[in-house]
């Protein structure tokens, strides 16, 4: 697990968005995973200015998106389809036949199965972006959740509710399911590189880095995989070790 510490967002969001662009350029038909919230907005302005600036292409590039609610169409203001279109999607040349969120709605079942089924015929995720609930839930993989789960619907904790209510009317809005890529899913890609940053993140990160592994800190499974990197702000890497 390596870690990159940058004094402020900016910074840190133009250095993922780098590496997001140069695996573009050098894998025209990559396969990026992608997230949704607030922690990659700033990374996504950059790709987007970059694409309007320099022409970099899309065209080829497939998506799979982490999560998505359950009970929440595309249409939905706060579904993460509208969320990726709207913060990323429709402003870069990558047809949006290419691009993929689980679906929420209909049968669920059958969604996680052609979900796992659509990463493998893309050949498996090159690069994926994720981030780190306050609870150490990568997706919306919550404490507790198995090692070894694949893309399933989870049942949303309360504090995870709670941070989410700032998107919607009220608390009460927010659903209480979502559809998730698994621990495993996630373990399986190529690549990762998580965002944290803000002061709120810095016991999940500490826990994730230094903790032992376990599924009461479902980020900690990320110190086994292969090629992982943090790009972390100072106030979200005050508590790691020195």
């Amino acid at each position: 697990m390596q870690i990159q510490i940058f004094q402020d967002e900016e910074s840190l969001h133009r250095a993922v968005a780098k590496e997001l662009i140069e695996a573009v350029k050098t894998k025209p038909n990559t396969v990026l995973g992608l997230s949704t919230g607030s922690s990659p907005l700033g990374t996504y302005a950059n790709m987007i200015k970059d694409h309007q600036v320099s022409g970099t292409d899309y065209s080829d590039v497939v998506t799979f998106n982490l999560d998505e609610y359950v009970g929440l169409d595309g249409t939905h203001s706060q579904s993460y389809r509208y969320f990726m279109n709207t913060s990323l999607l429709n402003h870069l040349n990558i047809p949006l036949n290419q691009t993929n969120v689980p679906n929420g709605t209909g049968d669920l079942k059958e969604a996680c199965e052609s979900y796992e089924a659509k990463i493998v015929s893309a050949g498996g995720i090159d690069l994926q972006l994720l981030g780190i609930g306050t609870n150490g839930h990568i997706g919306f993989n919550e404490p507790g959740t198995a090692f070894d789960t694949r893309t399933h619907v989870t049942q949303l904790l309360q504090e995870t509710i709670d941070g989410n209510a700032r998107f919607f009317d009220s608390a009460a809005d927010v659903p209480k399911e979502a559809v998730t890529m698994g621990i495993d899913t996630i373990m399986d890609v190529k690549k990762i590189i998580l965002i944290a940053y803000g002061s709120k993140k810095a016991a999940a990160i500490r826990e994730m880095v230094n903790g032992p592994v376990t599924d009461s800190m479902p980020a900690s499974i990320l110190q086994k995989h292969q090629d992982v990197t943090l790009f972390l702000d100072e106030e979200a890497a005050s508590l790691l070790k020195k």
